[in-house]
């Protein structure tokens, strides 16, 4: 692509979208009544109003003044304040309109964002109703993002939010590792908080990049494809259905069932339901994997020129859907009701093909929706049930399809678009992020969080503080040195938070449930994020080194030494040999702040913690854990 056009589609992807310039004025979604100003920064107050209008504002006794843009987009700039619990009120005109923001604090206001494990709400946390009975504070103020998305940057959150004091009628469904990190900072730091809660459960970390971030990662011609989606999803899927095949066909010696239905042997769905209902069958004990699902329906030539909508209602969780060997849709969700359109050109009369690839990762997968709701919509014409005549075939697949560039929960930027993107360029003093569970299969994580890091300064500051949560400890437990995509993971973010500055890692790698992927113990995380948000080290790796034939490991962020729990020395430490192979577990002391493992002979790699659900008992005396982490051994 000439750099021309590169270049039109990363404005057209930078740029926040609003649809027009609103009649009234507005303020920015986060200015609004009880809300808390980020203290020690300059105050950018954003809106919108006509074109080319004069806008005034009041901020207690500070007074700013601006013109809005040819968008009607407008920022007034007001000085730094200090934390006071005395509440101001903005007052914004321009020309006959005004608004207010009433009872507003200043203090330090924090984004947590991530997954199903930042979602997971107070109410269902140790203890939660006690938690949330003891809630009220109204120094302590919360926002939640409604979970929307959008293919382009959004100026608005597209629905109502709105800032609430910590009460128990507000705490329940607030996100419980937020919570416990804010009312912790209360606590400590006797200042106004702000807390905004945007996240979606189950979500990749490339729907939380910045178009920037995208581009870079990504690619120009895959941007540009996200953007077709919003005017032509007939078009993208077009065009992103060649990367879906090559996937497929690498994925099973070359196979294209889509092309030759009959090259797979079938047999008939038991009913319109969840696989795991499926009695007889071996999805009825593993609902995992890439399914094919095969429709046969008969068109008159009338109806086949007329064109028709297919619906599918709810497949879980990954669809890539084909009519007479031609892409039609591709969607991600499980609870988005697939609607795809056919065009005449596709349809025939006589016998018609319907071949659904649905992929599931997780749990149950298949038809979520009522028999009813399938059907072929003739257009200008009766609907025709496809409740009926259905087979099935494991497609063998061993790996998980590619993403598209739109994909609800894996799309590039469109959670970011649509609940950050809104924010503007409110001052925050910091991000928690814990997420990763949904990346733990794909490679580059390091290289998307740096990527996502690098947005959120762009877009709040260059020195905004940054908490990434490592991953608890979830699946089987380690019986010997193993491979695990999960550790790795880990140890992805722990070498993001060990190069960046201003980044810290918080592990939770103790805290979880090898048979739960949503642990319930969130107040001792949040109690760490707080510790890190005030600045205060965390144990890390520093280095590795061979002293003769011993390997001696050195820590940072170590207060009160180190210390084995329940043993007379720390478990989990394994020697590797070459790029990570020949892995063995090995005995290690603790001198201190370091920890020796006496036999390192043919060890280039040492590993701590190296598996989905580790065992770990190593503390500082604080009762930190020391993070999961390789590195390579230095010197001899």
């Amino acid at each position: 692509m000439r750099y021309a056009a590169l270049m039109a589609v990363f404005m057209l992807t930078t740029a926040p979208v609003q649809a027009q310039a609103p009649a009234a004025l507005a303020l920015a979604s986060a200015w609004g009544d009880h809300g808390v100003i980020q203290r020690d920064r300059p105050i950018v107050v954003e809106g919108w109003t006509a074109p080319r209008r004069a806008v005034s504002a009041d901020l207690g006794e500070a007074h700013a003044t601006a013109t809005s843009d040819a968008s009607g987009h407008f920022a007034l700039r007001f000085p730094a304040r200090p934390a006071s619990d005395a509440a101001v009120t903005l007052t914004v005109s321009s020309g006959a309109d005004r608004v207010q923001a009433s009872d507003l604090l200043v203090g330090d206001v924090w984004l947590c964002s991530g997954q199903s494990n930042m979602e997971y709400p107070v109410a269902r946390a140790l203890n939660g109703p006690g938690e949330v009975a003891g809630s009220a504070d109204g120094g302590l103020r919360l926002l939640t993002a409604p979970k929307k998305t959008a293919m382009q940057p959004q100026t608005s959150f597209g629905g109502p939010v709105s800032w609430t004091a910590s009460s128990p009628q507000s705490v329940g469904d607030f996100s419980a590792a937020c919570y416990f990190m804010a009312r912790d900072l209360r606590k400590a730091l006797h200042v106004p908080i702000g807390a905004i809660h945007s996240s979606w459960g189950g979500s990749q970390a490339r729907a939380w990049l910045s178009p920037k971030a995208g581009l870079a990662l990504y690619g120009a011609a895959d941007m540009a494809m996200l953007d077709t989606f919003t005017r032509d999803p007939l078009d993208a899927v077009t065009r992103f259905a060649p990367r879906w095949e090559d996937w497929y066909r690498g994925a099973t010696q070359g196979t294209e069932p889509w092309r030759q239905p009959d090259s797979l042997p079938w047999a008939a769905v038991p009913k319109i339901s969840g696989w795991l209902a499926w009695e007889g069958t071996p999805l009825a004990t593993k609902a995992t994997g890439t399914i094919w699902l095969r429709r046969q329906i008969t068109l008159s030539a009338q109806q086949a020129a007329a064109g028709a909508v297919l619906k599918l209602g709810v497949l879980d969780d990954m669809d890539m859907t084909f009519v007479n060997g031609r892409p039609v849709g591709n969607s991600f969700g499980w609870d988005y009701e697939r609607e795809y359109a056919v065009p005449p050109a596709y349809l025939h009369a006589g016998v018609n093909e319907i071949m659904v690839a649905v992929t599931n990762s997780y749990a149950d997968g298949g038809f979520q929706s009522k028999p009813e709701v399938l059907q072929l919509a003739i257009r200008g014409g009766a609907s025709l049930p496809l409740a009926e005549g259905w087979r099935f075939s494991n497609s063998g697949a061993k790996t998980y399809p590619p993403r598209a560039p739109w994909d609800a929960n894996g799309g590039i930027g469109v959670m970011h678009n649509r609940m950050i993107a809104p924010l503007g360029s409110l001052a925050l003093k910091g991000v928690a992020w814990y997420q990763g569970e949904s990346d733990v299969d794909t490679p580059g994580y390091r290289q998307r969080l740096s990527a996502l890091i690098d947005g959120w300064r762009g877009q709040f500051g260059a020195d905004l503080r940054v908490l990434v949560v490592q991953l608890a400890n979830y699946g089987p437990v380690q019986k010997g040195a193993v491979a695990s995509n999960t550790a790795r993971l880990r140890d992805d973010q722990r070498f993001v938070a060990a190069q960046a500055p201003g980044v810290a890692l918080v592990s939770a790698i103790d805290l979880g449930e090898s048979s739960d992927i949503h642990p319930a113990n969130k107040e001792t995380l949040g109690t760490r994020l707080a510790l890190s948000a005030r600045g205060l080290p965390m144990p890390m790796p520093l280095s590795a080194r061979r002293e003769g034939d011993a390997i001696r490991l050195r820590f940072s962020g170590v207060e009160g030494g180190l210390l084995a729990w329940s043993g007379t020395g720390p478990i989990g430490f394994e020697l590797c040999g070459h790029e990570g192979r020949d892995c063995r577990l090995v005995a290690a002391k603790i001198e201190g702040d370091s920890v020796e493992i006496a036999d390192g002979r043919n060890a280039e790699v040492v590993r701590y913690a190296w598996a989905d659900s580790p065992l770990v008992n190593l503390y500082d005396g604080r009762d930190l854990p020391v993070p999961g982490f390789e590195m390579v051994i230095a010197g001899g």
